[in-house]
């Protein structure tokens, strides 16, 4: 008998497999602890962060992103621990049951204050909305060290048409490594060159980002919160004087480009596209785009 004859008729349907089961979620237990003289009970291995933000406690942080791996590098979310020598880092540091924590003891405001300090006397903060929230929250001067400070000033890198590099404001948060890493597009375009006082973001061998492995998603835009890293056209726009978040609209509309359904928020100042996001909290993209859906706009624009 032949081939053709023993195939299976297409006919005759195929009957389907029995649907995988998810397992589910072992359950975990609740630990008690008390945060500024309140218990709360959370789930094990949430961290103090998780902690004080369901008492509704708003902690300063920089380097920390919901989809993002902590590193623990800006130190600007640190609490109290009760019988710990040091402060700790909200955003990392797993509850334990028992624990007793200040949040807003003289300590805490202290070394926040310092921090900041350290942060604005050292980098352009002018286009850090959040920083500077804080250090008025906490009342940072960043003239407390003098016009001598150390900075990180330098020129901005413009090597492609998409978006610019401005080394100057930035704090070392890490986010754009992370983002450019394992917990996003896992492309590595990107790292932490050099170490201590030298330590910087950098392509490999410090070559122009046209030659590196970087393909344009602009998720490191996205993640950034200095605007270290800014789109093209919002830093021409900046740089013009033209740049007017208050007279800008914001529409929530769907990537057109392929069938992945990918979130974006549209930003329009007087009828013109300038910038293109994704909400953080959006189920298919978490904040993140590809080159097109975040770039890709420009043939809506009138070119006239």
């Amino acid at each position: 008998m032949s081939e053709q004859l023993q195939a299976p008729s297409p006919l005759i349907p195929v009957p389907r497999a029995p649907a995988p089961e998810i397992p589910a979620a072992a359950a975990r237990d609740e630990l008690e602890i008390t945060i500024d003289g309140k218990r709360v009970k959370v789930c094990e291995g949430a961290t103090i962060l998780d902690a004080t933000k369901k008492l509704g406690i708003e902690t300063p942080t920089l380097c920390f992103l919901e989809t993002l791996t902590p590193v623990n590098v800006c130190r600007v979310c640190v609490v109290e621990l009760e019988g710990s020598r040091t402060l700790v880092p909200a955003c990392s540091r797993k509850v334990e049951a028992g624990m007793v924590i200040r949040t807003d003891s003289e300590r805490v405001r202290l070394s926040r204050r310092v921090v900041l300090e350290f942060l604005a006397s050292s980098v352009d903060v002018s286009t850090a909305p959040q920083l500077r929230a804080y250090m008025k929250r906490y009342k940072a001067r960043a003239e407390k060290f003098g016009p001598r400070a150390a900075t990180v000033a330098q020129p901005p890198k413009i090597d492609n048409e998409l978006y610019v590099r401005d080394y100057s404001k930035c704090i070392l948060c890490y986010k754009c490594v992370e983002a450019c890493g394992v917990d996003a597009q896992n492309t590595f375009a990107i790292g932490v060159a050099g170490r201590g006082f030298h330590a910087h973001i950098a392509t490999e061998f410090e070559i122009p980002l046209t030659n590196s492995a970087c393909v344009y998603c602009g998720n490191c835009i996205g993640v950034c919160p200095t605007g270290a890293l800014m789109g093209k056209i919002e830093y021409e726009m900046r740089a013009a004087g033209t740049w007017d978040e208050s007279r800008q609209t914001r529409t929530e509309t769907i990537c057109p480009y392929c069938g992945v359904g990918c979130g974006v928020t549209v930003h329009a100042q007087n009828g013109q596209i300038v910038k293109v996001s994704s909400p953080i909290d959006h189920s298919v993209t978490q904040g993140n785009l590809c080159i097109k859906g975040r770039f890709g706009w420009q043939f809506m624009q009138d070119h006239e």
